[in-house]
């Protein structure tokens, strides 16, 4: 394990941290513990409290057990877009001894129907807009229940506030025994079962991109999730107590602990949106005085392309990070120019529940992954001889660590083809080509699988996206391989102009 990255580590932080004993619903427990009357979930004006729900959490977890027959290390799926009902969902399929699964919102039947039948799914709880691609699963693919989700119902206070269609607009759907309203569910009142669960017990099955075929489910604990959660509280100053903009997508691993499991743990407050709008997240951010806010690239870019971002207040932050992407050098001078801060840079898996890598707070380098957290070792190894490398060599990325996930859902073949036995430890192949320099940093090339073989030359579509966000007509680009009978293969980009200006949208560039 190299250690050239210690001398940049964040003042006051340990080099090993001690593994949490507590199942992540005990987290909720005991914050809900601890600060009771203060604000968990701020939705669009509505203030939820721990206790409030902490309460709602039991009562679900209740009908779960008692009405719908959910049992220890059952999967259940959360389809729902961000809402107060998916925080409780999770908390409380965790509180019934249950695993969760989460899916993204966009997925239609199809893909919800290959999640359902791998993970062996009991009961799905859904978004009312989404019912149409749930229903066709109850009882033909072994779901057994559909409970039914209004995400308007948790706004109880009037707001100027634009809010998304979906949290406004109702849906009427036929009921029948196995489709059940959030509300009925939390109005059984049945008593929550006794929780039993330890850090080596299953807690989430996330399901990776799918880059390589069909999406494979990530076996993670609690011990693998609570990882990431005391990593990430512990690395950044200022989270107890604070107030944190939840923008982030909550069914994917850098939401879900970002925005959901981190401001728990740390009895911080969520200003939950359930869907973007840069003119909303401004105004939360000026209105609640958020003071921490993980975004993606193309979120970061949107907010500083807003046209009266000036003539807002936005002096409450104190950090703005996130990963996902690399950060442009430009939209990162723009966002300092803005908000003062520099855009703290991080890195992670589905596998790794989140980051394995995040940028030292006080000494953050620009397009930069960050150097390995608490008890990560990473290497670089060349990945077909699998020969370790030095600094400044390109090769892929391994990690091991206590977030690495246990297996792809029944999957042993995958499983055993994405870890490798390097130096006595049990390492994760990430599939990502990057480089460590001489202070221990991590920079991220591209994907293996990514690279353009153009005339026997290689080509990183990353760095090429990097250099065309440098000019300023430049809003969105998008690099790729297209064939090319001379040299094999050739780059293409697609790009998107900012608006006003008039020439056509997307160019293809050699």
């Amino acid at each position: 394990m190299q250690n050239r990255h210690f001398k940049v580590w964040p003042k006051g932080r340990p080099y090993h941290l001690e593994p949490l004993v507590t199942s992540v619903y005990e987290n909720l427990e005991a914050t809900a513990g601890r600060r009771p009357d203060a604000p968990a979930i701020n939705y669009y004006d509505t203030v939820i409290s721990y206790a409030e729900l902490l309460k709602d959490v039991r009562r679900l977890a209740g009908y779960l057990a008692a009405h719908a027959g959910i049992m220890a290390d059952d999967r259940v799926i959360l389809y729902l877009q961000n809402s107060p009902q998916f925080v409780i969902g999770y908390y409380a399929i965790l509180a019934a001894n249950a695993v969760v699964v989460p899916v993204n919102p966009m997925n239609r039947t199809v893909e919800l129907r290959h999640v359902a039948e791998d993970a062996e799914a009991r009961l799905i709880i859904a978004g009312e807009e989404l019912v149409d691609q749930a229903r066709p699963l109850v009882n033909a693919q072994g779901i057994e229940r559909l409970i039914v989700v209004r995400y308007g119902s948790y706004i109880r206070q009037p707001t100027d506030l634009d809010l998304p269609s979906v949290v406004v607009e109702t849906h009427q759907h036929r009921s029948d025994p196995t489709v059940v309203a959030w509300a009925d569910a939390l109005a059984a009142n049945a008593s929550a079962p006794r929780h039993d669960r330890g850090p080596d017990s299953w807690c989430a099955i996330p399901y990776s991109s799918g880059t390589t075929g069909k999406p494979k489910g990530c076996l993670h604990t609690h011990f693998s999730t609570n990882a990431v959660v005391h990593a990430s509280a512990r690395w950044l100053d200022g989270l107890a107590d604070s107030v944190i903009l939840g923008s982030l997508p909550l069914y994917h691993v850098t939401g879900m602990q970002n925005s959901m499991h981190v401001p728990i743990f740390m009895g911080a407050t969520v200003v939950l949106m359930t869907r973007w709008d840069r003119d909303t997240a401004i105004r939360l951010i000026e209105r609640h005085q958020v003071a921490h806010w993980r975004s993606i690239t193309t979120m970061a870019i949107d907010f500083i392309d807003h046209p009266e971002i000036d003539k807002f207040d936005l002096s409450s932050l104190e950090s703005i990070g996130g990963g996902g992407a690399q950060m442009p050098s430009a939209v990162a001078a723009r966002l300092k120019a803005i908000t003062g801060l520099e855009y703290v840079e991080a890195y992670g898996l589905t596998e790794t529940m989140a980051p394995t890598h995040i940028n030292p707070p006080q000494a953050a380098k620009r397009q930069c992954l960050g150097v390995p957290i608490f008890d990560v070792d990473c290497r670089i190894i060349e990945p077909e001889t699998l020969e370790e490398l030095g600094p400044g060599e390109v090769g892929e990325l391994i990690s091991h660590g206590p977030q690495v996930f246990q297996e792809y859902w029944r999957q042993p073949k995958a499983t055993a083809e994405v870890f490798l036995d390097h130096d006595g430890k049990r390492f994760l192949r990430t599939g990502d080509l990057g480089y460590y320099d001489e202070d221990g940093y991590f920079f991220y090339v591209d994907r293996l699988k990514r690279m353009i073989n153009v005339a026997g030359f290689k080509v990183w579509p990353a760095e090429v996206e990097a250099m065309l966000y440098e000019h300023p007509a430049v809003h969105e680009a998008c690099v790729v391989a297209a064939t090319d009978e001379r040299r094999g293969e050739t780059v293409r980009a697609v790009i998107v102009l900012r608006k006003g200006l008039t020439p056509p949208t997307v160019t293809m560039l050699d």
